[in-house]
């Protein structure tokens, strides 16, 4: 099992980076959090779960072990998958889901892309006595605010990769489209140019 691995970004592309180690590339499909702090670093460390299929094998990364373990608690629910596990965490972090589960918000978990009601309701039916009060960080559960204008999905993409990192959801709208003015196109360069706007 590879639970965790350190090393330098040599590629990246749409949430998956390379990262080497010792002279091997693992490829990683990362969550908002990571994929945004080591595209920010170029380098860093992830803590990752090994998926073993019949038709191959795939590694999932997360910022720290308290994401992997929400990222395990989300995939024990029926229907919900390693890439959906990796959707819901990409679009809110541990403490938001957490709150989301625990006070059956299924309109909060159902922003991730691509989950549906009864999912939803499944994670909240099945998790809510796992989910416990440690899994959430910030007193009274903060919330993020809905977006005050339409974004893109790539743009939506950026601006959560910016929050996993601290930045407020205004303060993430207004470095992305700060970004895409100055010539920013592609998720990396979006989120490169917006850091360095902060």
């Amino acid at each position: 099992m590879i639970g965790y691995i350190k090393g330098k970004v040599i590629y990246s592309s749409e949430g998956t980076v390379l990262l080497e180690n010792s002279g091997i590339g693992y490829e990683i499909l990362c969550s908002g959090a990571l994929y945004a702090r080591l595209l920010s670093d170029g380098q860093g460390e992830a803590y990752t779960y090994l998926q073993v299929k019949e038709d191959g094998v795939s590694l999932f990364g997360f910022v720290s072990p308290e994401e992997k373990s929400m990222f395990q608690k989300l995939i024990s629910v029926s229907g919900v998958g390693p890439k959906m596990g990796i959707a819901i965490l990409s679009s809110m972090n541990i403490n938001d889901i957490a709150v989301a589960i625990a006070n059956s918000d299924v309109k909060k978990l159902t922003a991730a892309k691509g989950l549906g009601k009864k999912t939803a309701e499944r994670i909240i039916l099945e998790l809510r006595e796992k989910v416990a009060a440690s899994d959430t960080t910030v007193a009274g559960g903060a919330k993020t605010p809905e977006p005050a204008e339409k974004i893109t999905d790539k743009e939506e993409d950026a601006v959560v990769g910016l929050m996993s990192l601290g930045y407020t959801r205004a303060e993430s709208v207004r470095a992305v489209r700060r970004a895409e003015e100055s010539g920013a196109e592609s998720m990396e360069e979006i989120i490169m140019a917006a850091l360095r706007s902060m």
